[in-house]
């Protein structure tokens, strides 16, 4: 069973289908025209990326010819539909990482973790940490709540501050626009009509190795040259009381204008315990597995099977993530001793910091549907097969220089879904998720000063902006370009 997204289950060649009144030439260079005006929109005059993404829809409908009503009621079905597929994935993940953090869960597995690793071992158990709290947190939450931890360890075993963050980095950014069920990853699996769980354990299969060399070995590479911010100058990870004698108290949230969102700490109370770091992996990962449980069913079980209809439904996403949910409501929430009402207070703060997050990929829905209610996708399908260009090659390329253009990876992955959908037409599963990962990869390219995340980073780490190029941006770089090699070698054996 593939993600079932309404906008792009919509055949691209239709019977009936409005198309451009223009010629193909004439489309392409339309296309660039409107792109580069949302681009241009965002990075330049500021604008929020919902605003930019409907006027990009507008003036491509308009001026291609298909008219003004077809441009509304495609946009509004691709807004639709893709709120509707997506929107409550990214809710319940929200409120999940909400209630991880309220409840003092997610601080007890990080101490526990660093002070069971060797020293010299501390790189990679700070990427790997940091691997499984972004597996369901979005990039600044899953930094907000890792940091901490990343200071407190350089403060104990006088490591120098770069050599651990950066691991721990690497993982944050790649989970963050590579992996479902974060918002990005989740549209390109929908745009490309890919197999969620399929998609799911490729990714995994090429980011433990990309987080290995983005992670630790470009850290000891850094490390050695660039020197680390001075400690004392960083007032994350200093000594302070335990979750049980700590009182109220919030972190301050940011927002992307690319199409991110950090999700602010929700308010703590006083509590008696903390749960168990086995308590809170098994909850953190119990989405993830049961999507994994679905892909292993989908290749080893005939689709008339029982057992693979049960996986098939415990493994939808939406599915999955609502058990993550009401599992952490006991394990987390009551585990803690918060009461009834303060757990749904916790939970419920999440819903308002992604709205912004919703309507942004709902509107990157609506530019897709648009596009591709003027035909554009088949004229840049004949296109790309003229040029000989291999379509992972071409799908990482377009969307790394999307991202280098708008600083957004969530408008990278919308935009370039909408452009190549139609040379996904015929794919195999396997590498229809293949092109869904390569959009993600190339999303990730060159984070630099048109970024929030950079921005967040370079104040977490108290750099200055040309070092946050040297380390953040480089890392970004690496971290895509390694993904992106990735999926290409795997496509050649799957």
């Amino acid at each position: 069973m593939r993600a079932a997204g309404v906008p792009f289950a919509v055949p691209l060649a239709a019977d009936g289908a409005p198309h451009a009144a223009v010629g193909g030439n004439a489309l392409l260079a339309l296309t660039v025209f409107c792109i580069a005006v949302i681009i241009v929109l965002i990075a330049w005059a500021r604008m929020h990326p919902l605003l930019a993404l409907i006027l990009g829809s507008a003036l491509l409908g308009l001026s291609s010819g298909i008219g003004a009503e077809t441009t509304l009621t495609r946009f509004a079905e691709g807004l639709g539909g893709t709120v509707s597929d997506i929107g409550l994935l990214i809710a319940l993940g929200a409120m999940l990482g909400q209630l991880l953090n309220a409840s003092g869960a997610v601080g007890r597995l990080v101490d526990r973790f660093t002070a069971a690793v060797p020293a010299r071992l501390m790189p990679w158990a700070i990427g790997a940490l940091a691997f499984l709290v972004g597996l369901p947190l979005f990039f600044e939450v899953a930094l907000v709540l890792v940091f901490p931890v990343v200071v407190m360890t350089a403060r104990r075993t006088g490591i120098p501050l770069l050599r651990l963050a950066v691991p721990a980095l690497a993982s944050l950014s790649l989970l963050n626009g590579f992996l479902p069920p974060h918002p990005g990853p989740l549209l390109a699996v929908s745009a490309f009509d890919a197999e969620l769980g399929t998609t799911l354990l490729y990714g995994l299969i090429v980011a433990v190795p990309t987080a290995v060399v983005g992670g630790p070995l470009l850290a000891r590479l850094l490390s050695a040259r660039i020197p680390s911010p001075d400690l004392d100058s960083l007032a994350a990870g200093r000594e302070r009381d335990t979750p049980e004698d700590a009182g109220p108290g919030s972190v301050p949230s940011a927002s992307d204008p690319g199409g991110n969102v950090a999700l602010a700490t929700a308010p703590a109370a006083t509590r008696q315990r903390v749960p168990g770091p086995g308590t809170t992996l098994g909850t953190m990962l119990l989405p993830v597995v049961l999507m994994l449980v679905r892909a292993v069913a989908e290749m080893v079980l005939p689709e008339d099977s029982g057992v693979r209809h049960v996986c098939d439904v415990v493994g939808e996403p939406s599915v999955a993530l609502l058990a993550g949910c009401v599992l952490a409501m006991f394990t987390l929430g009551r585990g803690s001793g918060m009461s009834r009402r303060k757990v749904n207070t916790a939970m419920g703060s999440g819903l308002p910091l992604v709205a912004s997050v919703i309507l942004i990929v709902g509107a990157g829905g609506g530019f897709k549907s648009t596009l591709v209610a003027t035909g554009v996708g088949d004229v840049i399908a004949d296109r790309a097969a003229q040029l000989g260009l291999p379509a992972l090659l071409l799908a990482w390329l377009v969307a790394a220089l999307i991202r280098v253009a708008v600083g957004s990876g969530t408008v990278s992955i919308v935009t370039t879904a909408g452009l190549l959908a139609p040379l996904a037409a015929g794919m195999s599963p396997a590498h229809c998720a293949l092109m869904a990962l390569a959009v993600g990869a190339g999303s990730r390219f060159l984070s630099h000063v048109n970024d929030a995340g950079f921005w967040m980073v370079k104040e977490f780490l108290n750099l200055d902006v040309k070092t946050t190029f040297k380390t953040w941006t480089l890392l970004d770089c690496v971290v895509s370009v390694v993904a992106g090699a990735g999926v290409m070698v795997l496509s050649l054996v799957v």
